[in-house]
């Protein structure tokens, strides 16, 4: 199994230009937790949903919600992103993905081929696929053994 089977290739993207409302307003309607940045259509960065909790400050103050969005539209994207993304090209396999999530300790991994972004392959995707393998060794362990001829 390889990465350009399990990526999600309808991804929200920013510009470096957008500011945090624009963000927050995309990530809380999408339910996403992971958006790439781009600049001129190439990949330049990320913007987790942690970057722009940081970059909040309603939870300590307490804003009313008009105040929180009216703060978060003098912040440019760029001032909060992660500049240093990992990258996989599709043909990675799953596990070298995997792996390379967990030992990074990231959420995501863009994925990219010829410098564009093609897709974007995050836990949530590996989980899903995780699930069905475990759905499919249930069935199997569910069939009856089957005796060899001699």
């Amino acid at each position: 199994m390889r990465v350009h089977d399990l990526m999600e290739t309808t991804v929200a993207t920013l510009e470096l230009s957008d500011t945090l409302d624009v963000a927050e307003h995309i990530m809380r309607l999408g339910r996403i937790r992971h958006m790439p940045v781009l600049s001129h259509g190439r990949l330049v960065g990320i913007l987790s949903q942690r970057d722009l909790f940081r970059a909040s400050i309603s939870s300590v103050l307490h804003f009313r919600r008009a105040a929180e969005e009216e703060w978060l539209a003098k912040i440019d994207v760029k001032a909060v992103m992660t500049r240093t993304v990992t990258t996989v090209p599709p043909d990675t396999s799953i596990r070298t993905a995997v792996e390379l999530m967990l030992e990074r300790k990231i959420g995501c991994l863009p994925v990219v081929e010829n410098e564009k972004l093609i897709g974007l392959l995050s836990e949530s995707d590996c989980m899903r696929y995780l699930a069905r393998l475990l759905e499919i060794a249930g069935e199997k362990e569910a069939l009856p053994e089957l005796s060899r001829p001699a």
